[in-house]
């Protein structure tokens, strides 16, 4: 038999390995060897504050809707998006700076756009995941045990299953959202929109403990959106093939000169 406090550890551990596990091996495994992608990454993070910080002050400057979590909710993804299109521009912006920045350095960020853009992406998702879970966790080494009015009691997994999703969901939004602006496919730009507004919004069925309503929806809008990200970026069934036989030819990405 284990003790309440055992029990109590055990479910903060695996709820934070299950959310967390896996962002931060793509961490360790794509950013953490190149110090510009951790400066780029940590950028897209302070950017998620910023949209976090306006969210905060419009949610205490509409006094009347501060009851209301839909409400907040929605200006939250608003300004999600739009730190986003601002980090993009910025980024673009700079791109001629940060090329000869880094021309002796071994990176291929800026030379990669779709690279750069699931840094930014993946930023954004570790930051979110950070705030969204956190105080959860704290809660979960107690004291106390969730449903003991007969309540759901896998209230801690749900959370950090959905954490774990829209970490990945960022990732891919930030790869798709980078791709349209600069192929002009502004209708992906709005699908980013509009399914980080759907899976956002589905968190809200969590209050009445539909969590089936809620999670499956997230992680098929994950699927498509993950199949959809990989097609921007190049991804074919072959290449695929390829990396899994593990193949010694590179894909090559066309790059254009920067405008001199």
């Amino acid at each position: 038999m284990f003790s309440d406090e055992t029990m109590t550890v055990e479910t903060f551990f695996g709820c934070a390995f299950l959310a967390y596990g896996l962002p931060l091996a793509l961490f360790a495994l794509t950013i953490a060897k190149d110090p510009v992608r951790i400066i780029v990454l940590i950028l897209s993070s302070f950017f998620w504050l910023l949209s976090l910080l306006c969210s905060a002050i419009l949610w205490n400057v509409v006094v009347p809707l501060k009851e209301e979590i839909a409400f907040g909710l929605c200006f939250s993804v608003f300004f999600q998006e739009l730190f986003r299109l601002f980090i993009y521009l910025l980024l673009k912006k700079a791109d001629l700076y940060l090329r000869r920045l880094t021309e002796s350095e071994p990176t291929q960020i800026f030379l990669n756009p779709h690279l750069l853009a699931y840094t930014v992406g993946l930023g954004f998702g570790l930051m979110s995941g950070a705030f969204s879970l956190m105080n959860v966790l704290a809660d979960a080494l107690g004291p106390g045990t969730v449903g003991l009015a007969g309540q759901p009691q896998d209230f801690f997994l749900v959370s950090s299953c959905m954490t774990l999703c829209m970490i990945l969901l960022h990732t891919c939004w930030g790869v798709i959202f980078f791709s349209s602006m600069d192929n002009g496919q502004y209708y992906l730009s709005l699908y980013v929109f509009i399914s980080h507004m759907l899976v956002s919004c589905l968190t809200l069925l969590n209050k009445r403990y539909l969590y089936v309503a809620s999670v499956l929806p997230a992680y098929i809008v994950l699927a498509l959106t993950g199949v959809l990200a990989a097609r921007q970026a190049g991804v074919t069934i072959a290449s695929i093939k390829k990396a899994i036989k593990g193949g010694s030819d590179v894909l090559a990405v066309p790059v254009q000169d920067p405008v001199q």
